[in-house]
């Protein structure tokens, strides 16, 4: 039996350094709570196990939302960005979401270097190896060397390392990604405090050593001259600094490798049985499901900007070595590739997020979170956005303070936890801009007007930034003062007869113009307007005047969710006992027990007459 000794008492312990635990910490520390952030290795803090960016479809919105509370990987993304992209941005503003790829080294020691300056912040090499509790709370962490660290809350965010293993081919290893040490020690303790514990997967492509990639006869993917994540920076480096990617495909020789060798594939052999991405297989799935495609997108992208490595988007396998060299060597530019690290499948254990509240608390063991890949998620924006989630409420509930629990109308995080604790997830959770009705209101460009007072509130946004945030409040709605201002008659009749509209009858204003489908950069450029306006300031004022109509309807229907938002349903209600519930409702409400009828009618199982019958139960009580 091990010896105890004590390392301290604190306020709060983060089990875990990779997004989501340093989100967590962040919080934490920089609301005035003294934490530790424990970590199996100090390497792998912020480390990027995947691939080398930040940002992409509906991620990018979570990385807004997150640096509009005042988190942190939005300004770390900036710092260390390579390239950026705006992707989707031939369709509305709803959809377009912002990418960068990020050097990957530089990601981690700058992650690394800010938790280090923070104050209140300790960081702690060593495995948790048991959550101790008194009467339902948690009271510390025991460390697998002995250390107890004494807090009153605890955030688990051990992304893919707890009790995983790493497969390529036949050949299983005990180890986390890239090498480093898996936990092993605190999947037994979550099942002792409660939680059904299950087992997912990914995976991740090959690195290749760039000098042996021929990008002669490859489409270039050069950098944008877009807005930055972070609303304190003010433009992205230039196109011509920016880092280009690639753009390749996969053919019908690198199919056959495939098909012709599927005895030997993890995935199809039964090495693997856990559950994957659906929405970032695997080579081997997309070839297998999708066999009339007779090729497949592939991005080569710069791990870094002090490497050669290259990272192949796109070609994630866990094929055995020597059938991914063959198979890499398929495709066009990759001829004559070399691998430096060899791709591989990864499994790992993962909770059940329907034994948590919208808060990301344990429903069954007061002061305890989850958040990130332990939570049934993929991807490092929808880790981090749940760190934060989890630390500033976590810091909240300590601080005597109404917990934060954002809605589905007023944010993309909100609409993420949302589904984790109502819905649940039976497979790698992705966010996607398909998955929040209110798209339209949850825009990249105005995450700051919808959450930065929230982040205010909360004690997490900085002076610095609610100052910044004040003056562009301020230049939102100056710029949208002067697009309800009339344009010169003779240059409005040329730009819309320029557009091909029929000719006007009488004064427009700019916004008019704008109505008519004509892009506000061009109606600056001819009138000579908003030329200090930031970009996405101009792109948000120029989507709410172009889709006014569909935004006050969305209003419209936000105001009906939320008034089944403010109707509470009792913690210690019956379900059992209400009549006219349907049993698979009853079952449904009493294992989720949802806080109101607006996340009641969002259950799986549960229809509006079931909504309706608990209405009627309400009122009665009430009366």
């Amino acid at each position: 039996m091990k010896q105890l000794f004590s390392e301290g008492t604190y306020d709060a312990v983060v089990i875990g350094a990779g997004h989501a635990g340093c989100e967590a910490a962040l919080a934490l520390a920089r609301t005035g709570l003294n934490t530790v952030i424990l970590t199996l290795n100090l390497d792998s803090i912020g480390f990027m196990p995947c691939n080398p960016s930040v940002g992409g479809t509906a991620k990018g919105h979570l990385v807004r939302e997150i640096d509009a509370l005042g988190g942190e990987m939005g300004l770390n993304a900036d710092r260390t960005a390579l390239q950026y992209r705006m992707l989707n941005e031939g369709k509305g503003a709803a959809v377009q979401s912002l990418r960068a790829q990020t050097d990957k080294n530089r990601y981690h020691t700058e992650m690394k270097r800010v938790l280090e300056h923070t104050q209140n912040l300790r960081i702690a090499q060593g495995e948790a190896a048991e959550i101790l509790t008194e009467n339902g709370r948690v009271t510390g962490v025991v460390t697998a060397y002995g250390g107890v660290f004494s807090c009153r809350a605890v955030i688990v965010a051990t992304g893919v390392y707890l009790g995983a293993r790493t497969i390529t081919g036949n050949v299983i290893a005990e180890n986390g990604p890239n090498g480093f040490a898996r936990a092993t020690l605190l999947t037994e303790n979550l099942e002792k405090l409660g939680y059904s514990v299950r087992r997912f997967k990914t995976g991740t492509p090959a690195r290749l050593d760039g000098r042996t990639v021929d990008i002669s006869e490859l489409t270039v993917q050069a950098g944008e001259d877009v807005y930055p994540f972070s609303f304190l920076n003010d433009r992205v480096p230039p196109v011509g600094a920016q880092t280009p990617c690639y753009l390749t495909y996969t053919n019908a020789e690198t199919h056959k490798v495939i098909l012709e060798n599927l005895d030997r594939a993890p995935l199809y052999n039964g090495t693997i049985s856990s559950t994957g991405p659906r929405y970032c297989p695997s080579i081997e799935t997309k070839v297998v499901r999708f066999a009339d495609k007779e090729r497949h997108q592939l991005f080569l992208e710069p791990e870094g900007a002090d490497t050669t490595e290259v990272y192949v988007q796109g070609l994630s396998t866990s094929l055995p070595h020597d059938l991914q060299k063959q198979m890499y060597r398929t495709v066009k530019g990759l001829e004559h590739c070399e691998i430096v690290r060899y791709a591989y499948a990864i499994e790992y254990d993962c909770i059940d997020t329907l034994d948590v509240l919208p808060t990301l608390e344990f429903k069954k063991v007061e002061g305890l979170y989850t958040a990130g890949q332990i939570n049934g998620t993929s991807g490092y924006e929808e880790a981090a956005a749940q760190g934060l989630i989890a630390g500033l409420n976590a810091s909240l509930k300590l601080r005597g303070l109404p917990p934060l629990i954002l809605r589905r109308d007023q944010a993309y995080i909100g609409v993420l936890i949302d589904d984790l604790v109502t819905k649940g997830t039976d497979e790698p959770y992705r966010m996607m801009t398909s998955r929040a009705e209110y798209r339209l209101t949850l825009r990249q460009d105005n995450a700051d007007a919808r959450l930065t007072e929230i982040g205010y509130a909360c004690g997490l946004v900085t002076e610095q930034r609610y100052r910044a945030y004040l003056a562009r409040k301020a230049m939102r709605e100056e710029t949208a003062s002067v697009l309800q201002t009339r344009a010169e008659q003779k240059k409005a009749d040329a730009l819309v007869q320029e557009y091909g509209h029929p000719p006007l009858t009488g004064g427009v204003t700019y916004a008019d113009l704008i109505r008519r489908g004509i892009p506000l950069a061009r109606i600056a450029e001819v009138f000579g307007i908003l030329a200090d306006a930031p970009s996405d300031v101009k792109l948000s004022c120029e989507t709410e005047v172009r889709y006014e109509g569909y935004l006050k309807r969305s209003e419209e229907q936000m105001q009906k969710a939320k008034k089944m938002e403010e109707s509470p349903l009792p913690p210690d209600l019956d379900y059992a006992a209400i009549a006219g519930l349907r049993l698979e409702a009853r079952e449904k409400l009493q294992r989720i027990r949802p806080l109101n009828l607006g996340q009641a009618e969002r259950i799986s199982g549960v229809s509006p007459a079931d909504i309706s019958v608990l209405m009627v139960y309400l009122s009665m009580k009430k009366q």
